[in-house]
């Protein structure tokens, strides 16, 4: 069994509430869900309007499945105009820990 993880660090755009700061959170982490069957949360910074901290999680009994799908969640949200990514945090978990 295999264990990955992604935190991203993200710098929202031209948000001003917090309300506005769901608007675009919760459409990458619907998304994120609904493409890849991953667990995905908001899990800092939740009342700061301008930054957000999204973790990822999934598990598999295949570490390259794991591997790919991480690293396409990765992309998806690099991909977001919305955000500026500051930063990802990528770990990795297998059954030799």
């Amino acid at each position: 069994m295999y264990v990955g993880t992604l935190s991203f660090d993200l710098l929202l755009g031209d948000v001003h509430s917090l309300k506005e700061k769901r608007s675009v959170v919760r459409p990458i982490v619907a998304e994120l869900q609904r493409k890849y069957a991953v667990s995905v949360a908001e899990v800092e910074h939740v009342n700061l309007h301008r930054r957000a901290v999204v973790g990822l999680a999934m598990v598999s009994g295949d570490a390259g499945h794991l591997s790919d799908v991480l690293d396409r969640c990765e992309r998806l949200v690099a991909g977001r105009p919305e955000v500026e990514l500051l930063s990802v945090r990528r770990r990795f978990h297998g059954d030799d820990d």
